[in-house]
């Protein structure tokens, strides 16, 4: 797992422990290794789930040693031999990876990934000491200013380092055979003890969901690595673990306590206050940045507060007035991680602004025979809990289900074979607003799978998301009922039957209507998916679609809204009758405004789509108004240059039409209009 220690992003049981400079002072080396030290020393308080003993004993040995250091710091440092100070620069290179060892011993998330390791993390513990104990031996302790006892007490310590032997604990031994033997028997297509499987739980510390459900996402996050990497030494290791996990986290704990906020980083507290909180806010807005970006001139603002700037026309840097050579907004990454941690330390909501999208390609398989076998076991247990559980143990039986199903193609593939949907829809209808919201997106979830679709169907599930849609408890059911639509009118069965529900157009249109960005967000989106069926364009005008999504490029402040509008409404332009609905409500300024100022290659594309949709169908009027704009023809020109393959094409077919009229305009006295034979008439999408 990728995590930040320090000023390092480095994965876990990598070790990449940095060389002090030899140029360093020994009084600034002294210091160092004295703060690393009792680094080290802290962690005999930590609650260890494995390879406890090692760690202690390791430790132990710091500790004496720390003693020796604050001696000699407490004498001239400057006076320490060149041999001495070399010595010390290797002994700071150990003690920063046996730091890094203690921290991933500790790591919550990781306590199974680590009693699995246990051999190899003695291993570890055990060069690593040994490192200290072959430094120790050549350490010239004549050539030091100490007293005797102080001497003796460091050759002490160097013969007990030399001796000493790191080795697996038995009792982590034990656990660790347990391990096995339960994945054995799940290999064997039995359901193992759960006695056995608590005892291993309790060993390494995991006694509510919440650790659990941590440990799912460390594992996740592993096994991400080693497919991105290409690696794959330990997929079928990980696939493992991750079943064992989602097993023991539906299973057997019965209370979903939801995880807190993050706390701080150990050793982040300190460098967070050393910033003035002000330098966190955004020049334009004032307000604390949520996600920041930084321009040309190397000034960073908000995203969104910076995005409006350009759009108003402005191309020069708000702050210095320079002007900027190009609109290219980069992300300031590590800005925005200290800025959550200043949140979470004063307890300041920090809302996300976006989530990176995964790559969940890898997780078409399970990844070894025994994962598929509990996924099987725990789609069935599932199942049962939906048919005859408890009102409570349904609901938490659909928010696991929403869990499973989120970013795995193959936990989806097994919830749906195993038939539980029909009980899952009916949910959907539950009075309980928390138990709607949990089932909706799990049904959201299985959704995206190819043959929930028609399941869903078959047992009246378009009837009830459209009634979550229309009448949901929750504004995130809402939400969520309209992504559902989306994936569902991939069908063109249901795009065509959805289209023609007065109750869904009017729930998507009152979606939009509220002011969450989200709402909107997903009202678009599932919009947009019933556009593809032809028949549903003239649905959408009639039920005011248009004066709703211009409104939108006007007062939205997000680049993205605007974009997805965009989109729409360059479908909808495709018909004369959705062409003029859009000009009408003047559309064509707010497009162009738009076009010349947006920072993104897809916005850009999407406005010269309606644009060219609008001359298509608007004739002489719109044709005059974009020939006569500099900022139209300067953006064309930039998106045949730098655009997609696509964008170039709209672009350029923009383009040769408005040369075509002003070579008509220079023709004669009286604009005629240009008449655009099939071939030239290039649809928006």
């Amino acid at each position: 797992m990728i995590r930040k220690s320090n000023d390092f992003n480095r994965r876990i049981l990598s070790l990449p422990a940095i060389q002090p400079c030899e140029c360093t002072s020994p009084a600034t080396l002294l210091t160092s290794l004295i703060n690393v030290s009792r680094k080290i020393c802290g962690y005999r308080s930590e609650f260890f789930g494995s390879n406890k003993r090692n760690a202690i004993k390791a430790i132990r040995q710091i500790e004496i040693l720390l003693m020796f250091f604050e001696e000699i710091q407490g004498r001239k440092a400057e006076d320490l031999s060149d041999s001495v100070v070399l010595i010390l620069l290797e002994l700071h290179f150990i003690f920063q990876k046996l730091l890094f060892l203690l921290e991933d011993c500790v790591l919550e998330g990781a306590r199974l990934f680590m009693l699995m390791k246990s051999e190899f993390v003695a291993n570890r513990f055990q060069v690593l000491i040994r490192s200290v104990a072959l430094a120790l031996e050549i350490l010239p302790l004549d050539s030091i200013d100490l007293p005797i006892e102080v001497v003796e007490f460091v050759e002490l310590a160097a013969k007990q380092t030399r001796k000493m032997k790191f080795q697996i604990d038995r009792e982590d031994e034990e656990i660790l055979n347990e391990v096995r033997s339960i994945l054995a028997v799940f290999d064997c297509s039995v359901t193992p003890d759960n006695t056995q499987i608590k005892r291993f739980l309790d060993y390494i510390g995991i006694k509510t969901w919440s650790l659990c459900n941590k440990e799912v996402k460390f594992l996740e996050s592993e096994i991400e690595i080693e497919w991105s990497a290409h690696e794959k030494l330990e997929f079928s290791f990980l696939s493992k673990l991750i079943g064992l996990m989602n097993y023991c986290r539906c299973i057997l704990f019965d209370v979903i306590d939801y995880e807190a906020v993050p706390l701080i980083h150990r050793y982040g507290a300190e460098i967070i206050d050393c910033f003035n909180h002000d330098d966190f806010r955004c020049p334009i807005s004032l307000d604390f940045m949520i996600d920041p970006v930084t321009v040309g001139t190397g000034q960073t603002y908000d995203r969104s507060s910076i995005q409006k700037w350009l759009r108003a026309g402005n191309s020069t840097c708000p702050k210095t007035g320079e002007r900027l050579k190009n609109r290219e907004l980069v992300p300031n990454l590590a800005l925005r991680r200290i800025i959550r941690r200043c949140c979470s330390k004063h307890s300041i909501p920090y809302p996300e602004s976006s989530k990176q999208k995964r790559n969940i390609t890898r997780t078409i398989v399970a990844g070894s025979s025994t994962a598929e076998k509990i996924v099987w076991v725990l789609a069935k247990y599932l199942a049962r809990l939906l048919e005859t559980g408890t009102p409570n143990e349904k609901n938490r039986a659909a928010y696991e289900i929403k869990l499973l199903s989120k970013s795995s193609i193959f936990y989806r593939s097994y919830l749906v074979e195993v038939g539980l949907i029909p009980n899952l829809l009916k949910l959907l209808r539950s009075s309980d607003g928390l138990m709607q919201k949990n089932a909706i997106a799990a049904v959201l979830n299985l959704s995206k799978h190819s043959k929930s679709k028609r399941v869903i169907a078959e047992n009246r599930g378009l009837e009830a998301i459209i009634n979550v849609l229309t009448m949901g408890y929750t504004t995130e059911a809402r939400q969520l009922s309209a992504y559902t639509l989306f994936y569902m009118a991939s069908i063109e069965e249901y795009r065509k039957l959805i289209g023609q529900t007065p109750e869904a157009l009017m729930g998507l249109m009152n979606l939009l209507k509220e002011d969450s960005d989200r709402s909107k967000k997903n009202a678009m989106v599932a919009i947009y998916g019933l556009l593809t069926h032809p028949e549903n364009h003239r649905r959408v005008l009639s039920i005011g679609a248009v004066p709703l999504l211009v409104n939108l490029l006007e007062t939205s402040d997000r680049e993205t809204l605007i974009a997805d509008s965009m989109e729409i409404l360059a479908t909808l332009a495709e018909k004369p009758e959705g062409a003029t609905a859009i000009m009408r409500c003047g559309a064509l300024s707010l497009t162009m405004e738009f076009m010349s100022s947006c920072s993104s290659s897809a916005g850009r594309e999407y406005s010269v789509c309606l644009l060219l949709a609008l001359c298509i169908h608007g004739g002489c009027e719109v044709l005059q108004i974009l020939a006569k704009s500099e900022a139209v023809i300067s953006s064309l020109y930039i998106i045949i240059r730098e655009g997609t393959a696509r964008g170039r094409r709209k672009a350029g077919s923009l383009m040769r039409i408005l040369h075509e009229h002003c070579e008509v305009v220079a023709a004669s006295s009286d604009p005629i209009p240009v008449r655009l034979s099939n071939e030239r008439s290039v649809q928006a999408w």
